[in-house]
């Protein structure tokens, strides 16, 4: 004779279906803070402390606008000078003589239409051009915009550079100490503005460029720089 006490398989399996069905009521963990927006920001920071010595970042080349013999070499390098950490990214050799040539560093794999990019930036030295800038909405090495600071000739300018010519959009005259400083750059639409240390030097509107487009770092001729600190916040 069968045990009273033990439920039969057709009690059993509606015990597990209540029991499921109860589950699948339950409030489930909230992912709210989880979701992406069409306008949530995209990060990128690189203090470089991460980089093996002499390399790049993941993702990061070497390149040129009107490029006239070899690359400049730019690499992670030790400086116990950086703002944060011990390492920096540094154009360590300029490798030609040319006086007009733009020397980049810079990735795609970053898409930046609207938002802000930060860098601290040291310049070293440089006979012919001095300091250097950041680099946005680059499409390819002759397009991009490019704001720049130059220690040799006291000037803040932000250009746009179209099949690798360079047209100056607005200039600022400013004097820097030596030493590491900020540059930040915000973009919105067709409308910029440029900072040095905080202080707003440049705004206006320009739009050759409207797509998005990598980012990255810039010098001009025998310009030797270091760079720490690169800051991305960007609007999808």
């Amino acid at each position: 004779m069968a045990n009273k006490s033990c439920p039969s398989t057709k009690s059993r399996f509606f015990y597990l279906f209540f029991v499921c069905s109860l589950f699948l009521l339950l409030p489930g963990p909230c992912l709210c803070n989880n979701t992406v927006h069409s306008n949530a920001v995209r990060g990128l920071f690189l203090d470089f402390e991460n980089v093996p010595l002499g390399a790049l970042p993941q993702g990061w080349k070497v390149d040129a606008t009107m490029q006239y013999g070899p690359l400049s070499t730019w690499e992670v390098v030790q400086d116990k000078t950086a703002p944060s950490g011990q390492k920096v990214l540094a154009l360590t050799k300029v490798n030609h003589n040319s006086a007009s040539t733009f020397n980049l560093c810079w990735t795609d794999h970053v898409s930046f239409v609207d938002g802000t990019i930060k860098v601290m930036f040291r310049p070293v030295s440089g006979r012919i051009d001095e300091g250097g800038g950041i680099m946005w909405r680059v499409r390819d090495r002759n397009n991009y915009y490019v704001a720049r600071f130059n220690p040799l000739e006291d000037n803040f300018r932000v250009y746009c550079v179209a099949n690798g010519h360079r047209m100056m959009m607005n200039s600022a005259r400013v004097a820097l100490k030596a030493g590491w400083h900020s540059m930040t750059i915000v973009q919105k639409g067709d409308r910029y503005e440029c900072y040095l240390d905080g202080k707003k030097y440049l705004e206006g509107t320009d739009e050759r460029f409207q797509k998005g487009g990598g980012v990255g770092l810039w010098t001009k001729s025998d310009a030797v720089t270091s760079f720490d600190n690169f800051t991305v916040e960007a609007y999808k």
